[in-house]
């Protein structure tokens, strides 16, 4: 049996794909793309996925197109590097609107403040999928197309030991997690979207 050590240290994708490739942690949970899987030698099991919803101001909460949504882009690249480059594809291929703030307000209270001042709902971040809301925000369902976050089990291309690998084949998940749906959306570079299907949507 694999002793399990959980490094519970909560830090960027980009950040925990680099200690993965590294060798300071043998497997960790992130959002990467295929190149970035090809740049650090990794390979990645798909083992959940989040269906993004924006939060707006108001009492609706109908299903609002992805297209009247706006979706927050912080200048700080090194905390919000994976956020950004997913949320700006969104932008560019849904016709969403990209939000430009400097404050780290992506998750928060200083999401729910940009909430309040943005004429649009603002899609969530995965870091906010459980975080209650105050009682003058509403949680509206995006569609056309609905939006995912993919996480992935990332470990060393390389890596040989079986207790390492026993724990990889240990968490495989069973299910698609909703991304193969026929309105799912993925980034064209997310190493879990069937490519054949999406781009002949």
């Amino acid at each position: 049996m694999a002793q399990v050590h959980v490094d519970a240290w909560v830090a960027p994708s980009h950040t925990q794909a680099a200690r993965v490739a590294e060798g300071g942690l043998d497997l960790a949970i992130c959002w990467l793309r295929t190149g970035d899987l090809e740049r650090h030698g990794l390979h990645a099991q798909l083992v959940g996925a989040d269906r993004l919803y924006a939060v707006a101001t108001g009492r609706d909460t109908t299903a609002v197109p992805a297209r009247e949504t706006g979706i927050l882009l912080d200048a700080d690249t090194t905390s919000w590097s994976s956020w950004n480059a997913y949320a700006e594809e969104l932008a560019g291929e849904t016709g969403a609107a990209a939000v430009r703030i400097s404050d780290g307000g992506i998750t928060g209270p200083g999401f729910f403040d940009h909430v309040r001042r943005c004429r649009c709902p603002l899609v969530n971040s995965p870091k906010g999928q459980t975080t209650p809301l105050p009682p003058d925000l509403v949680r509206r369902p995006v569609v056309a197309p609905e939006i995912y976050w993919t996480w992935s089990l990332v470990w060393r291309r390389t890596e040989v030991r079986t207790s390492v690998l026993a724990v990889v084949e240990a968490l495989r998940a069973d299910g698609h997690f909703g991304i193969d749906g026929p309105d799912a959306w993925l980034p064209k570079d997310d190493p879990h979207r069937r490519r054949t299907r999406r781009e002949n949507l």
